[in-house]
């Protein structure tokens, strides 16, 4: 059931013991939403922890140093930034079914939980979370306003993407008026420090880029031998995708990332109009108009050639 923030509000003031669920391969916006809900519970006095499949990158330690909560057993069920309960990776198995509180921003969300805050206008589920906790009066500590202001950040790809609302511009700026967030920091974090292994492999991303359906479309693959030849994880591929549409002329960018078990974690761009969203839906993910994803089984050329026929359908070539 979708609600709005009333309703949302009487749900929070009222739960006991949460675990908050972030997606499998957490990212900026996941990870500041899960533990910005975790200070704002914790205004309220009601203790949480945050949970995910993988572990988080060490890059965001400035956001998860001081611990995602203690162990207890959980009588309320919150999870951010989910659109299917698939992304929850092995969580599925304990908490499918049981997800009390859904807080998201992606059109694709199936409305899988029992109540569902979804606005697919924001840029990110921070964006969202910090309206909750303006609405509610709960205030927003040094850390939540610096977990907010990085959710937002990396989701619009530090406001370059047409994702970006006006919105996100107004809680960053007051992010940086109210509470000193280190902004820059962490945009110089999120943005442009990489490893020496990183900077090696997107050289070589770009040499293996492939160019279809006359250049509309781009696709590149990162496997696993290639992870290790050159000392990189899977967390540090954060941020590749967008190196697919860099070519004037693409219209769809999809990078592939081998996960251990064989299976590929699909990342879709697109430039201008085409509605990747909907591409991926057609394969089993989700996500947004112009950043969706979808996993897709191997061989690699076979996996590969499904996705080109889903972009070819989508183009009406």
């Amino acid at each position: 059931m979708f609600i709005g923030f009333s309703e949302a509000e009487l749900f929070l003031r009222n739960c006991q013991d949460a675990v908050i669920i972030t997606h499998r391969n957490p990212d900026g916006d996941c990870i500041g939403a899960g533990f910005a809900m975790k200070d704002i519970l914790a205004q309220m006095g009601i203790r949480s922890r945050v949970v995910c499949h993988d572990a988080f990158p060490a890059r965001y330690d400035f956001l998860t140093k001081d611990g995602a909560g203690e162990e207890f057993e959980p009588k309320t069920i919150i999870a951010v930034d989910i659109a299917d309960e698939t992304l929850m990776g092995d969580y599925k198995n304990i908490y499918g079914g049981k997800v009390q509180l859904c807080i998201d921003h992606h059109i694709s969300n199936n409305n899988y939980a029992e109540n569902t805050i979804l606005r697919a206008d924001a840029t990110a589920a921070c964006e969202i979370i910090y309206d909750l906790a303006k609405y509610m009066g709960v205030k927003i500590t040094k850390h939540c306003a610096t977990c907010l202001y990085t959710g937002i950040a990396t989701d619009s790809g530090c406001f370059k993407y047409d994702c970006t609302t006006p919105r996100a511009h107004e809680i960053a700026a007051e992010m940086m008026r109210s509470y000193d967030i280190n902004f820059a920091r962490i945009n110089r974090y999120m943005f442009d420090v990489k490893s020496m292994g990183r900077l090696k492999l997107e050289a070589k991303v770009n040499e293996l880029m492939e160019y279809c359906l006359g250049g509309k479309l781009a696709i590149a693959a990162v496997t696993q031998d290639m992870m290790k030849d050159m000392s990189v994880s899977m967390e540090e591929l954060e941020g590749f995708a967008p190196l697919t549409i860099q070519l004037e002329n693409t219209e769809v960018g999809i990078l592939m990332r081998e996960r251990e078990d064989g299976v590929y974690k699909c990342s879709f761009r697109s430039a201008n109009d085409v509605n990747v969203s909907a591409i991926c839906q057609s394969i089993g993910g989700g996500g947004h108009a112009k950043a969706a994803g979808c996993t897709i089984s191997g061989p690699l050329e076979e996996a590969k050639e499904q996705l080109i026929e889903a972009v070819r359908k989508a183009l009406g070539e």
